[in-house]
Protein backbone atom coordinates (compact mmCIF):
# COMPACT_ATOMS: atom_id res chain seq x y z
CA UNK A 1 0.00 0.00 0.00
CA UNK A 2 1.32 3.44 -0.94
CA UNK A 3 0.04 6.80 0.21
CA UNK A 4 1.13 10.02 -1.43
CA UNK A 5 2.72 12.64 0.75
CA UNK A 6 5.58 15.09 0.99
CA UNK A 7 8.31 13.85 3.29
CA UNK A 8 9.68 16.38 5.74
CA UNK A 9 11.33 16.20 9.13
CA UNK A 10 9.57 13.86 11.52
CA UNK A 11 7.60 15.49 14.31
CA UNK A 12 9.43 14.43 17.48
CA UNK A 13 6.34 14.98 19.60
CA UNK A 14 4.30 12.72 17.33
CA UNK A 15 7.06 10.11 17.50
CA UNK A 16 6.94 10.24 21.28
CA UNK A 17 3.20 9.56 21.06
CA UNK A 18 3.78 6.66 18.67
CA UNK A 19 6.37 4.79 20.75
CA UNK A 20 4.02 3.50 23.50
CA UNK A 21 1.49 2.41 20.85
CA UNK A 22 3.93 0.03 19.15
CA UNK A 23 5.49 -3.13 20.60
CA UNK A 24 7.98 -3.44 17.75
CA UNK A 25 11.04 -1.30 17.15
CA UNK A 26 11.00 2.16 15.56
CA UNK A 27 14.10 2.38 13.38
CA UNK A 28 15.44 5.73 12.17
CA UNK A 29 18.48 6.56 10.02
CA UNK A 30 20.73 6.94 13.08
CA UNK A 31 19.88 3.45 14.36
CA UNK A 32 22.77 0.93 14.04
CA UNK A 33 20.45 -1.58 12.35
CA UNK A 34 19.04 0.93 9.85
CA UNK A 35 21.28 -0.15 6.96
CA UNK A 36 20.36 -3.79 7.40
CA UNK A 37 16.64 -3.16 7.86
CA UNK A 38 16.30 -1.09 4.68
CA UNK A 39 18.16 -3.68 2.60
CA UNK A 40 16.17 -5.75 0.12
CA UNK A 41 16.72 -8.90 -1.92
CA UNK A 42 17.60 -6.72 -4.93
CA UNK A 43 20.87 -5.18 -3.78
CA UNK A 44 20.63 -2.44 -6.43
CA UNK A 45 17.80 -0.77 -4.51
CA UNK A 46 19.13 2.06 -2.33
CA UNK A 47 16.16 3.80 -0.72
CA UNK A 48 16.26 5.64 2.59
CA UNK A 49 13.02 5.81 4.57
CA UNK A 50 12.66 8.22 7.47
CA UNK A 51 11.12 5.59 9.70
CA UNK A 52 10.80 1.80 9.72
CA UNK A 53 8.17 0.38 12.07
CA UNK A 54 8.83 -3.28 12.84
CA UNK A 55 5.31 -4.54 13.48
CA UNK A 56 4.66 -7.44 15.84
CA UNK A 57 0.91 -7.60 15.21
CA UNK A 58 -2.15 -5.86 13.82
CA UNK A 59 -2.20 -3.18 16.53
CA UNK A 60 1.31 -2.09 15.53
CA UNK A 61 0.22 -1.90 11.89
CA UNK A 62 -2.77 0.29 12.76
CA UNK A 63 -0.56 2.64 14.78
CA UNK A 64 2.02 2.85 11.98
CA UNK A 65 -0.55 3.53 9.26
CA UNK A 66 -2.28 6.21 11.33
CA UNK A 67 1.04 7.88 12.12
CA UNK A 68 2.20 7.88 8.51
CA UNK A 69 -1.11 9.22 7.26
CA UNK A 70 -1.31 11.97 9.87
CA UNK A 71 2.30 13.01 9.17
CA UNK A 72 1.77 13.09 5.40
CA UNK A 73 4.44 10.47 4.77
CA UNK A 74 4.60 8.11 1.81
CA UNK A 75 3.86 4.64 3.19
CA UNK A 76 5.14 1.30 1.94
CA UNK A 77 4.64 -2.23 3.24
CA UNK A 78 7.42 -4.78 3.54
CA UNK A 79 6.57 -8.46 3.61
CA UNK A 80 9.45 -10.55 2.29
CA UNK A 81 11.20 -7.66 0.52
CA UNK A 82 11.64 -9.78 -2.62
CA UNK A 83 10.05 -7.47 -5.21
CA UNK A 84 12.69 -6.66 -7.81
CA UNK A 85 11.57 -3.02 -8.11
CA UNK A 86 12.00 -2.39 -4.39
CA UNK A 87 8.45 -1.18 -3.73
CA UNK A 88 8.73 -2.39 -0.11
CA UNK A 89 10.78 0.69 0.82
CA UNK A 90 9.28 4.20 0.64
CA UNK A 91 12.14 6.58 -0.09
CA UNK A 92 11.89 9.38 2.48
CA UNK A 93 8.75 7.84 3.93
CA UNK A 94 7.54 5.22 6.40
CA UNK A 95 7.94 1.46 6.05
CA UNK A 96 5.35 -0.79 7.68
CA UNK A 97 7.64 -3.78 8.20
CA UNK A 98 5.72 -7.04 8.63
CA UNK A 99 8.81 -9.26 8.69
CA UNK A 100 8.51 -10.03 12.44
CA UNK A 101 4.99 -11.41 11.82
CA UNK A 102 5.74 -14.94 10.62
CA UNK A 103 3.25 -17.21 12.38
CA UNK A 104 1.59 -20.08 10.50
CA UNK A 105 -1.33 -22.06 11.97
CA UNK A 106 -2.54 -25.17 10.13
CA UNK A 107 -5.97 -26.77 10.54
CA UNK A 108 -5.47 -30.27 9.09
CA UNK A 109 -9.16 -31.14 9.45
CA UNK A 110 -10.43 -28.17 7.44
CA UNK A 111 -7.27 -28.22 5.30
CA UNK A 112 -6.64 -24.54 5.78
CA UNK A 113 -3.73 -22.43 6.99
CA UNK A 114 -3.73 -18.98 8.61
CA UNK A 115 -0.52 -17.21 7.60
CA UNK A 116 0.81 -13.96 9.06
CA UNK A 117 1.63 -11.13 6.66
CA UNK A 118 5.42 -11.35 7.05
CA UNK A 119 5.79 -15.11 6.58
CA UNK A 120 8.01 -16.49 3.84
CA UNK A 121 7.26 -19.42 1.57
CA UNK A 122 9.69 -21.78 3.29
CA UNK A 123 8.09 -21.11 6.67
CA UNK A 124 4.64 -21.93 5.31
CA UNK A 125 5.84 -25.12 3.60
CA UNK A 126 7.56 -26.22 6.80
CA UNK A 127 4.33 -26.03 8.79
CA UNK A 128 1.91 -27.40 6.19
CA UNK A 129 4.13 -30.35 5.28
CA UNK A 130 3.96 -31.57 8.86
CA UNK A 131 0.44 -32.64 7.85
CA UNK A 132 1.23 -33.68 4.27
CA UNK A 133 -0.47 -30.54 2.95
CA UNK A 134 0.57 -27.55 0.84
CA UNK A 135 -0.71 -24.30 -0.61
CA UNK A 136 0.54 -23.62 -4.15
CA UNK A 137 3.37 -21.14 -3.61
CA UNK A 138 6.36 -19.86 -5.57
CA UNK A 139 9.72 -21.45 -6.26
CA UNK A 140 12.00 -19.36 -3.99
CA UNK A 141 11.63 -20.18 -0.30
CA UNK A 142 12.72 -16.72 0.93
CA UNK A 143 9.98 -14.91 -1.00
CA UNK A 144 7.25 -13.32 1.12
CA UNK A 145 3.80 -14.86 0.97
CA UNK A 146 2.10 -11.44 0.89
CA UNK A 147 3.63 -10.07 -2.29
CA UNK A 148 3.37 -13.42 -4.05
CA UNK A 149 -0.33 -13.92 -3.30
CA UNK A 150 -1.42 -10.33 -3.87
CA UNK A 151 0.14 -10.38 -7.34
CA UNK A 152 -0.98 -13.89 -8.35
CA UNK A 153 1.59 -16.49 -7.35
CA UNK A 154 3.19 -18.83 -9.89
CA UNK A 155 5.02 -21.92 -8.65
CA UNK A 156 5.66 -25.64 -8.88
CA UNK A 157 2.06 -26.64 -8.08
CA UNK A 158 0.44 -24.18 -10.51
CA UNK A 159 -0.35 -26.58 -13.35
CA UNK A 160 -1.97 -29.02 -10.92
CA UNK A 161 -3.75 -26.65 -8.53
CA UNK A 162 -3.61 -23.09 -9.87
CA UNK A 163 -2.13 -19.84 -8.58
CA UNK A 164 -1.53 -18.91 -4.95
CA UNK A 165 -4.27 -16.28 -5.11
CA UNK A 166 -6.80 -18.91 -6.24
CA UNK A 167 -6.51 -20.46 -2.76
CA UNK A 168 -7.03 -17.31 -0.72
CA UNK A 169 -10.29 -17.68 1.23
CA UNK A 170 -9.90 -14.97 3.84
CA UNK A 171 -7.70 -12.17 5.14
CA UNK A 172 -7.33 -9.51 7.81
CA UNK A 173 -6.72 -6.08 6.30
CA UNK A 174 -5.77 -2.70 7.78
CA UNK A 175 -7.10 0.05 5.52
CA UNK A 176 -5.56 3.47 4.88
CA UNK A 177 -7.90 5.06 7.43
CA UNK A 178 -6.77 2.63 10.14
CA UNK A 179 -9.77 0.28 10.16
CA UNK A 180 -9.28 -3.47 10.61
CA UNK A 181 -11.43 -5.55 8.26
CA UNK A 182 -12.10 -9.29 8.33
CA UNK A 183 -12.40 -10.26 4.69
CA UNK A 184 -13.99 -13.44 3.32
CA UNK A 185 -16.89 -14.54 1.11
CA UNK A 186 -19.43 -13.16 3.60
CA UNK A 187 -17.58 -10.00 4.68
CA UNK A 188 -16.29 -7.55 2.08
CA UNK A 189 -16.31 -10.13 -0.74
CA UNK A 190 -15.36 -7.42 -3.24
CA UNK A 191 -12.14 -6.79 -1.32
CA UNK A 192 -11.41 -10.53 -1.20
CA UNK A 193 -11.81 -10.59 -4.98
CA UNK A 194 -9.35 -7.69 -5.31
CA UNK A 195 -6.79 -9.30 -3.02
CA UNK A 196 -6.72 -12.39 -5.22
CA UNK A 197 -3.99 -11.12 -7.52
CA UNK A 198 -5.08 -7.48 -7.80
CA UNK A 199 -1.92 -6.04 -6.23
CA UNK A 200 -0.88 -4.62 -2.89
CA UNK A 201 -2.67 -1.27 -2.88
CA UNK A 202 -5.89 -2.16 -1.08
CA UNK A 203 -4.50 -2.12 2.45
CA UNK A 204 -2.00 -3.88 4.69
CA UNK A 205 -2.83 -7.59 4.84
CA UNK A 206 -1.80 -8.77 8.29
CA UNK A 207 -2.91 -12.38 7.77
CA UNK A 208 -4.06 -14.68 4.99
CA UNK A 209 -6.20 -17.82 5.10
CA UNK A 210 -5.51 -20.41 2.42
CA UNK A 211 -7.04 -23.68 1.26
CA UNK A 212 -4.56 -26.58 1.29
CA UNK A 213 -4.05 -29.67 -0.85
CA UNK A 214 -2.45 -33.04 -0.05
CA UNK A 215 1.11 -33.00 -1.41
CA UNK A 216 4.17 -35.10 -0.62
CA UNK A 217 5.73 -35.64 1.82
CA UNK A 218 8.32 -36.08 -0.97
CA UNK A 219 8.24 -34.86 -4.57
CA UNK A 220 10.55 -35.44 -7.52
CA UNK A 221 12.71 -32.43 -8.41
CA UNK A 222 14.77 -31.86 -11.56
CA UNK A 223 17.60 -29.33 -11.69
CA UNK A 224 19.56 -29.88 -14.87
CA UNK A 225 22.16 -27.45 -16.26
CA UNK A 226 22.99 -27.45 -19.98
CA UNK A 227 25.58 -25.54 -22.04
CA UNK A 228 24.10 -22.40 -23.58
CA UNK A 229 25.12 -23.46 -27.08
CA UNK A 230 22.55 -26.27 -26.78
CA UNK A 231 19.81 -23.84 -25.72
CA UNK A 232 17.99 -23.32 -29.07
CA UNK A 233 17.41 -27.03 -29.59
CA UNK A 234 16.61 -27.76 -25.93
CA UNK A 235 14.14 -24.88 -25.67
CA UNK A 236 12.25 -26.12 -28.73
CA UNK A 237 12.15 -29.58 -27.17
CA UNK A 238 11.03 -28.08 -23.85
CA UNK A 239 8.18 -26.18 -25.51
CA UNK A 240 6.82 -29.28 -27.20
CA UNK A 241 7.39 -31.55 -24.20
CA UNK A 242 5.44 -29.32 -21.81
CA UNK A 243 2.43 -29.18 -24.13
CA UNK A 244 1.79 -32.86 -23.41
CA UNK A 245 3.15 -33.03 -19.86
CA UNK A 246 0.80 -34.14 -17.04
CA UNK A 247 -0.61 -31.50 -14.72
CA UNK A 248 1.48 -32.92 -11.89
CA UNK A 249 4.64 -31.77 -13.69
CA UNK A 250 5.58 -28.09 -13.58
CA UNK A 251 8.81 -26.95 -15.19
CA UNK A 252 10.70 -23.73 -15.89
CA UNK A 253 13.56 -22.92 -18.26
CA UNK A 254 15.91 -20.17 -17.08
CA UNK A 255 19.38 -18.86 -17.85
CA UNK A 256 21.92 -18.33 -15.08
CA UNK A 257 25.61 -18.65 -14.28
CA UNK A 258 26.63 -21.87 -12.58
CA UNK A 259 27.89 -21.73 -8.97
CA UNK A 260 31.58 -21.09 -8.30
CA UNK A 261 32.07 -24.26 -6.26
CA UNK A 262 30.46 -27.57 -5.43
CA UNK A 263 28.54 -29.44 -6.76
CA UNK A 264 29.72 -28.16 -10.14
CA UNK A 265 32.77 -29.84 -11.74
CA UNK A 266 35.80 -27.58 -12.05
CA UNK A 267 35.38 -27.07 -15.82
CA UNK A 268 31.75 -25.93 -15.44
CA UNK A 269 31.93 -23.32 -12.69
CA UNK A 270 30.72 -19.75 -13.18
CA UNK A 271 29.67 -20.25 -16.79
CA UNK A 272 26.36 -19.28 -18.48
CA UNK A 273 23.92 -22.18 -18.61
CA UNK A 274 20.38 -23.09 -19.54
CA UNK A 275 18.73 -24.62 -16.50
CA UNK A 276 15.63 -26.81 -16.57
CA UNK A 277 13.93 -26.80 -13.17
CA UNK A 278 10.94 -29.09 -12.61
CA UNK A 279 8.77 -30.58 -9.91
CA UNK A 280 6.58 -33.66 -10.18
CA UNK A 281 4.02 -33.64 -7.38
CA UNK A 282 2.17 -36.82 -8.27
CA UNK A 283 2.92 -40.34 -6.96
CA UNK A 284 6.62 -40.52 -6.12
CA UNK A 285 7.16 -43.80 -7.96
CA UNK A 286 6.16 -42.09 -11.23
CA UNK A 287 8.30 -39.01 -10.76
CA UNK A 288 11.60 -40.25 -12.17
CA UNK A 289 9.97 -41.45 -15.38
CA UNK A 290 8.00 -38.21 -15.78
CA UNK A 291 11.10 -36.05 -15.40
CA UNK A 292 13.57 -38.25 -17.31
CA UNK A 293 13.11 -36.52 -20.72
CA UNK A 294 14.16 -33.21 -19.17
CA UNK A 295 17.35 -34.85 -17.90
CA UNK A 296 18.18 -36.25 -21.34
CA UNK A 297 17.38 -33.18 -23.44
CA UNK A 298 21.09 -32.49 -24.04
CA UNK A 299 24.53 -32.99 -22.53
CA UNK A 300 24.22 -31.79 -18.93
CA UNK A 301 26.97 -29.91 -17.14
CA UNK A 302 25.32 -31.00 -13.90
CA UNK A 303 22.22 -32.94 -12.88
CA UNK A 304 21.01 -32.42 -9.32
CA UNK A 305 17.69 -34.23 -9.74
CA UNK A 306 16.06 -36.57 -7.24
CA UNK A 307 13.33 -36.94 -4.61
CA UNK A 308 13.13 -34.11 -2.09
CA UNK A 309 10.96 -33.33 0.97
Amino acid sequence: MMQSGIAGELDEGALDDLRPRVLGRLIRPNDPSYGDRRRLWNGMIDKRPQLIVECTGTADVVAAVNFGRDQGLPISVRGGGHNVAGVAIADGGLVVDLSPMTGVRVDPVRRTARVAGGARLGQVDHETQAFGLAVPLGAVSRTGVAGLCLHGGLGFLTRRHGLTCDHLIGADVVTADGRVLTVDQQNHPDLLWALRGGGGNFGVVTSFEFRLHPVGPDVWIALVMYPVDEAPRILRFFRDFMKAAPDELMALAVFWNTPHGEPMPAHARNVPTLVLVACYSGPLDRGEQAIEPLRKAGTPLADLSGPMP
